[in-house]
Order: structure tokens, then sequence, then C-alpha cells
């Protein structure tokens, strides 16, 4: 117990250490992991599935499509209107259409809708990541990078674990989603939202940005879907009757285990920061 509890902790750390410095160093570390990620949770899901009998999917040009996009989204963030890098991503999603009629898998339905499942759940959300890195500074839609937006996704739903966890264990009594997450609590849910709004008013003094109102705001959009995020991979895992999505960081799972809460989480963000900027 004691050594799984170490290794849980060092790959943690590592893992934040990593994430958090590439989305502090600029652009181009942020650009780089996250097109990794982005391909390797797209790999995972594709593994899953394939695995579970229900798809045969092709998973290296699922992966390449996944990269196409985030590099197209994080091109847009930098030369706004530059619509044309998307193309080859337009490509890769119609051969992944196309390539069925020829390749006689026995479930060619189900591989196309799962492969565009790996794109609209996972590489989406990940594309959507630039959304919040990049906003335009003037009238000749010049961009600027800014790690602030995207590492507070992650700084909430990292407070809102962390906070739903202790307070689950301490307190918790009634189930929030038993037919899923049997371990998820109430109580649990109260407290990590708790903690993440104590979070984003402290970062507000720091940041104004956002108003202290919109940064709570903001943390309870990620708290709430980062909360359903996590019960839909659970939903999934369950459905195909897995555990873990992958072995990739001890004692953590998969890559879809540490980011199913975002892939909710991200476009949730963006629709609500759209949202408040019609209504200034």
């Amino acid at each position: 117990m004691k050594n799984k509890f170490l290794t849980r902790a060092l790959t943690g750390s590592i893992f934040v250490a990593i994430l958090v410095g590439c989305i502090l160093g600029g652009p181009i570390s942020f650009t780089i992991l996250f097109a990794i990620i982005c391909a390797m949770t797209v790999n995972e899901f594709g593994n899953i599935m394939n695995k579970s009998g229900l798809a045969q999917i092709n998973k290296p040009i699922s992966m390449l499509a996944g990269v196409f996009l985030f590099f197209g989204f994080a091109y847009l963030g930098v030369s706004p209107g530059k619509n044309e890098i998307l193309i080859p991503y337009l490509f890769l999603i119609m051969y992944l259409c196309i390539s069925e009629l020829y390749l006689k898998k026995n479930t060619p339905v189900n591989n196309i809708a799962y492969a565009m499942m790996s794109q609209i759940y996972i590489a989406l959300p990940f594309a959507m990541l630039n959304i919040l890195a990049f906003y335009t500074t003037d009238a000749n839609a010049s961009s600027v990078y800014s790690p602030i937006l995207p590492l507070s996704i992650f700084v909430f739903t990292w407070i809102n674990d962390s906070g739903a966890y202790c307070t689950g264990v301490l307190f918790g009594k009634h189930r929030l989603f038993e037919r899923i997450s049997p371990k998820k609590s109430w109580e649990g849910s109260f407290g990590g939202g708790i903690l993440s709004i104590i979070g984003a008013i402290i970062i507000a003094n720091y940041f104004p940005i956002l108003s202290k109102a919109e940064w709570i705001g903001l943390a309870v959009t990620v708290v709430v879907f980062g909360t359903w995020g996590d019960l839909v991979e659970s939903l999934i895992k369950r459905s195909i009757g897995i555990k873990d999505s992958g072995n990739i960081l001890p004692g953590h799972g998969g890559m879809l285990d540490r980011f199913d809460s975002t892939l909710l989480a991200v476009p949730a963000s963006v629709v609500y920061l759209y949202i408040i900027s019609l209504i200034q």
C-alpha cells in the first residue's frame, strides 16, 4: 500500500510539473505537449474500443487527424481567419469514412462512428484549449499567448478532484451517481466545489483578467462539467468492462483517466467565457 501511494504521488508530481511547466513555458511548449497528449489519448481510446470488439478504429489516421485538428486550432489562434490550415484534417476525416468501403471489416459503421467519436470527444476539446490560450489584442487580429486561462482549467480540476476525494472520504454518505461511480458522493462534490470557489477568489486577486464573479463562475463551470466528464468516462469504461483506460501513468491509469474531466470542462469553459463576453 505504501509503495503504491509513493508511486502514485511521484507520478502525479512529475505529471503536474510537466503540464504546468509546458503551459507556462510559452506557445511552442504548450502546443507540442498537448498535441502529443491529444494523439496519445486518441490512441488509447482506439486501443480500448478495438479490444472491446465494438469496432476496429484506424488508430494511426485517427491520431494524425487529432494532431492536425489541434495544430489547426493553434494556428487559427495565432492567425485568425486562416481556415485553410484545417484542409488536411478534412481529408483525413473523409479518408476514415471512405476507407471503410474497401477494408471489408465486420463493423464498418461502428468503425466510422467510434473514429468520429475520438475526434469529437477527445481531439476537439484538446484543440479548444487554444481558444483559451490565444486572444486577439487589436483590430489587426494579432494574437497573444496567455497561459492563465488554460492553466486555470487544470488548477480548478485538480482542486476539485482533491477536495472531493478528501471531503468524500471524511463525510461522504449520499451517493452522487451510484450506478456509474459508486464511490462519488454529494458531500465530496460540494467540498470540491467550495474549495474550487476559494481557489477562484485567490486567483482573481492575482490575475484580474476576469472579475472575481467571473472567476467564480468559471470555477463552478469546471467543477460541474468536469464531474460530468469524469462520469461519462466511467460510463464508457463500465460499458465495456474495464477499470482503467490504460497504464501509461503508474498509479493513475491512462491518459483518458487523467483528462476525462477536461474533455467536457474545456468546451463548457469556452462557451461560458463566450457568453460573458457577450454580456460585457
